[in-house]
C-alpha cells in the first residue's frame, strides 16, 4: 500500500487516545456537528463504514434496520486527506458492525476503533473479505469496491454479519443481499458485453482507483506505472515518465482517460489537456460516491460512460 493513498489521520488521533477520548466523548454532545460523518436512518443496528460508498452498500443490505455512518461523504472531499474528529470518535465507540476498506486505504479505522475502546464491534474488512493480494513484486490495489465480485461478496457476509448482530430480522438481510446482488450480477453482465466489443483496447489512468473495473471491460492499462504511483504519493512525476504518459494520447495508443476528479495537480492537469487535445475521450471517477448517487446507480453510469468513451 503507498502511503499516498491511504486516508491519512492526522494529529487528532493523538488527541483523542487512549483514557482521555473517552473522557472527551462521554462529555461530547450527540449533536454535536461532523462535516464529514453522515447518518442515514435514526433507528436499528448502529453501522459505521470509512467510506460513503460501504455506507450505501449497507443501506442496501439494511433498509431501514439500520442506522449508518458514512465518516467520509464529501464528493467534493480528498479521501487522502481526512482530518478526524470527535464525532467520528463518537460514533465508532457505539458501532456493532464496522466496515473499512483495508489494504492500508483507511488505517484510520482501526485506530480509532482501539481508542473508542471499542472491542465487541464486527469489523468487515473488505480487501481480506475480497481475497485480493498484492502481485510478486508489485502493490496492492486496494480500491476494491470497483471490482464487482468483491462487492457481492461483502454483500453476502454484510447480511451475515448484520443476522448475527440483529436475528429478528435476518431475513429482511437475506432478501434484500439477494436483491442487491442480482443486481450487481447486471453490472458484471454490462461489462461482459463491453469486453465483448472492446477486448485490448488501450486506457490511461491518472490514479488505479478504476482499474479492477477497466480491467473486467477488457481494457488494458498503459499509463507507465510510475505515473500512477507518483500521482498516488503525491511526489512530482519524473519528466521522462510524465512524456511517456502524454505521448499515449499524441500517439493513439489509448480510447479513454479514466481521471480521478477528486485529486489533481499540474501534471494530471497536463495528462487531461493532452486527452482533450488529441480527441481521446475523458471518464471521470471519484473514490467516494458523488452527490445523488447510490452505488449501484454510480457505478451504471460509470460504465455507461466508459461504453460512451469506446463507442
Amino acid at each position: 500500500m503507498r502511503d499516498g493513498c491511504a486516508v491519512r489521520l492526522r494529529s487528532s488521533i493523538g488527541f483523542l487516545a487512549g483514557a482521555a477520548a473517552v473522557a472527551l466523548l462521554a462529555a461530547c454532545s450527540s449533536s454535536a456537528a461532523d462535516e464529514t460523518a453522515t447518518s442515514t436512518s435514526k433507528a436499528g443496528v448502529q453501522v459505521v463504514a470509512s467510506t460513503n460508498v460501504y455506507g450505501d452498500i449497507v443501506k442496501q443490505i439494511a433498509g431501514d434496520k439500520a442506522e449508518v455512518t458514512s465518516i467520509i461523504s464529501d464528493p467534493d472531499q480528498d479521501p487522502h486527506s481526512y482530518e478526524a474528529n470527535t464525532q467520528t470518535q463518537l460514533s465508532l465507540s457505539k458501532a456493532k458492525v464496522v466496515i473499512e476498506n483495508g489494504g492500508g486505504y483507511d488505517d484510520f479505522m482501526d485506530t480509532m476503533l482501539k481508542s473508542a475502546g471499542n472491542t465487541s464491534a464486527k469489523v468487515l474488512n473488505v480487501v481480506d473479505i475480497s481475497g485480493h493480494k498484492a502481485p510478486s513484486g508489485g502493490e496492492l490495489n486496494e480500491h476494491v469496491w470497483y471490482d464487482f465480485p468483491t462487492v457481492e461478496k461483502l454483500a453476502a457476509q454484510l447480511a451475515s454479519t448484520l443476522s448475527e448482530v440483529d436475528s429478528a430480522n435476518s431475513s429482511t438481510y437475506a432478501a434484500n443481499a439477494a436483491t442487491f446482488t442480482g443486481k450487481v450480477k447486471a453490472l458484471e453482465a454490462t461489462e461482459a458485453s463491453i469486453k465483448a466489443a472492446h477486448n485490448g483496447a488501450g486506457a490511461a489512468i491518472t490514479e488505479p482507483v478504476p482499474v479492477y473495473l477497466l480491467a473486467a471491460c477488457g481494457l488494458v492499462n498503459k499509463t507507465p506505472g510510475e505515473f500512477s504511483e507518483a500521482i498516488e504519493e503525491g511526489t512530482d512525476v519524473p519528466a521522462a515518465v510524465l512524456q511517456q504518459t502524454l505521448t499515449l494520447f499524441s500517439a493513439k495508443q489509448v480510447k479513454l482517460l479514466a481521471y480521478n476528479e477528486q485529486t489533481s495537480g499540474p501534471e494530471t492537469e497536463k495528462v487531461l489537456a493532452a486527452a482533450k487535445a488529441n480527441g481521446v475521450a475523458v471518464v471521470p471517477v471519484t473514490e467516494t460516491l458523488p452527490a445523488g448517487k447510490d452505488y449501484l446507480g454510480w457505478m451504471t453510469a460509470n460504465l455507461d460512460a466508459i461504453r460512451s468513451a469506446l463507442a
